[in-house]
Order: C-alpha cells, then structure tokens, then sequence
C-alpha cells in the first residue's frame, strides 16, 4: 500500500479544501447549511434539521481560501464544517426602508 492511500480523502484535496455540499431550507428564504460531502448531513443536530426542513441541496464545491463566497467567510465555513460538522447561514437581516422614528404608512 503506498503511503498517498494511506492519507485521508481530507488531504486528498489538501489541507486547506473541503468538498462541501450546500443544502436550502425549504422553510426559510435564503438559509443554507453546508456540509462535508463526504459525511452529508450525518454530524447535523436533528433539532436542527427539524428546524431546518428537508434539506434540499443546491450545489456541490472546493471550497478553499481564495474562493469567495456571496454572504460568508470562506475560512469561517471551512473551520466550521471541520470542527462542528456544519456551517449554518441564515438569511440576511431585512432593513427597513422607513427611518425609525417615521409613522406608519396610514397613520
């Protein structure tokens, strides 16, 4: 046996690499949980998954540190899924197009 088959498939893509598996919430607008591949969803707590919906997954990718990512930290996403099994985005905050002290529209 050689000793690059004695590696694992983390070092496979190299140390900085993950082949992550993007999922949406069915019942959350813009939430998304991205795992390892290789372990799917196996690591995700069930409260959070039952919070979640059936996952449904939306894309598969290297994730490492020169790639960019739209609402997250790339490094961020990579420890998270190595240390916890999962990196959970939620959805953006909604600002107010109303300034704070304005009235209601009607009142």
């Amino acid at each position: 046996m050689t000793q690059h088959s004695n590696q694992s498939s983390r070092h496979e893509l190299g140390e900085h690499r993950l082949l992550c598996e993007i999922y949406r919430s069915p019942r959350k607008d813009e939430m998304y949980l991205y795992v390892d591949k290789r372990q799917g969803l196996a690591d995700v707590p069930e409260p959070l998954l039952k919070q979640f919906g059936s996952p449904q997954s939306v894309m598969t990718l290297i994730l490492h540190p020169e790639r960019s990512l739209a609402r997250a930290n790339v490094t961020d996403v990579i420890s998270a899924i190595r240390e916890q099994g999962f990196y959970l985005q939620m959805p953006p905050k909604v600002e107010s197009v109303l300034p704070p002290s304005s009235p209601a529209p009607g009142a």
